[in-house]
């Protein structure tokens, strides 16, 4: 009997410390639904926990009357079954009750659904586009937007450093929202399906290409909330997250006045590249950064590509071939293939960096120099 109790209070003690009982991190039982931080992330746990004792009260009954069956009129007592047939009472208990459960279960259920798809009189409006392997955001009320992209090393998914607590659940840019407003998301895709899933917010909507979906939320309390892509949607699914900064209003509204600003200086940055031309060692630098955070996954450090999966860029006709068209694939991609379309994501100057560095890197050397002119007046003429 010590030896059990001993057991029994051996394992209480793992399960209490391990993740598989609580979350540490973010402070939650990792053994039910989370309550979240909104309304509807309230109703959709007060519905689960409704349904969820519903069936414990059922499972106790039946449960309850099978085990007393068992006990009480097994054969070695002496009792003997019963032999009957057809009984309308029997039949019209087991269609009536299951029905009147059915109705009490459906009722809160219909009210919170109902409640999920009203999108509404929102104070803000958000367009949420998918695609392989990354989110883009666009603020449709005051003309701003940007990538989201996965920010853990590399060298944690390779497993040479430790991971830490918010591993594959960590971007460059978090959508900013604020606290104790209507926000309406717009679901879209570019390529294929993707779902946008933050559980704190209970929003789980699929992104289809050419379809539009919606949904909504507001967020009561301050934070940062992680998610991530809920639809298997190609080799990086797993390396899709979401990741929500909640603040307050006046935190957000500064927010939205620094990035205007922000847009503005980058605009008044390209005005001035287009006119003048800048350093190999100036695009050489720009160049190896832009390089290592996007094309580096596919192609490696070292532009030798993976055999059979990514092409190598050394030695390859894209590189060795006209400039022109080196530049075009940044630009467009290459339909078919996992090479996407960067002419929304990098600015002029990271492009033409870019192209240059792939082309005098790895002891290529040709000496090319793409300037951001070069970029614009290709763009201007497709």
């Amino acid at each position: 009997m010590g030896r059990q109790f001993s057991f029994i209070l051996a394992l209480f003690s793992f399960l209490h410390s391990s993740s598989i009982f609580a979350n540490e991190a973010v402070g939650r039982s990792n053994l039910n639904l989370r309550a979240g931080v909104t309304d509807i992330s309230h109703q959709v746990f007060d519905l689960h926990m409704t349904i969820f004792y519903i069936c414990v009260a059922i499972g106790i009954v039946v449960f309850g009357a099978m085990f007393y069956a068992i006990i009480f009129h097994r054969k070695s007592k002496g009792v003997k079954a019963a032999n009957f047939h057809e009984s309308v009472k029997v039949e019209i208990a087991w269609t009536i009750v299951p029905v009147i459960i059915l109705v009490v279960m459906a009722i809160p259920a219909t009210k919170t659904l109902i409640a999920m798809e009203d999108p509404s009189e929102s104070d803000l409006t958000i367009l949420v586009t998918g695609s392989q392997w990354k989110w883009h955001y666009k603020y449709l009320d005051h003309d701003i937007e940007f990538y989201s992209l996965l920010a853990t090393p590399s060298e944690q998914i390779q497993g040479k450093w430790l991971k830490g607590d918010t591993y594959l659940l960590e971007v460059d840019k978090p959508l900013i929202l604020p606290t104790n407003k209507k926000i309406r998301f717009l679901m879209t895709s570019d390529d294929v399906i993707h779902s946008w899933w933050v559980p704190d917010f209970a929003v789980k909507k699929d992104a289809n290409p050419g379809f539009i979906n919606e949904a909504w939320t507001r967020i009561n309390e301050l934070g940062i909330y992680r998610g991530q892509c809920a639809e298997l949607c190609g080799k990086d699914h797993g390396f899709m997250p979401v990741v929500v900064k909640a603040v307050s209003e006046s935190e957000f509204n500064q927010w939205i006045t620094d990035k205007k600003a922000e847009k503005a200086a980058a605009e008044a940055e390209e005005k001035r590249l287009l006119a003048m031309n800048m350093t190999k060692e100036d695009l050489m630098a720009e160049g190896e950064s832009v390089y290592n955070g996007y094309c580096s996954a596919c192609h490696q450090p070292n532009g030798m590509g993976l055999p059979g999966a990514f092409p190598a860029l050394v030695g390859s006709a894209i590189v060795a071939g006209p400039a022109q068209d080196h530049i075009k694939i940044v630009l467009d991609g290459k339909n078919g293939t996992a090479m996407q379309a960067f002419a929304k994501q990098l600015t002029l100057k990271q492009i033409a960096a870019v192209v240059t560095y792939e082309r005098n890197a790895w002891g290529i050397n040709s000496g090319e120099l793409i300037q951001p002119k070069d970029v614009h007046q290709l763009m201007q003429n497709q």
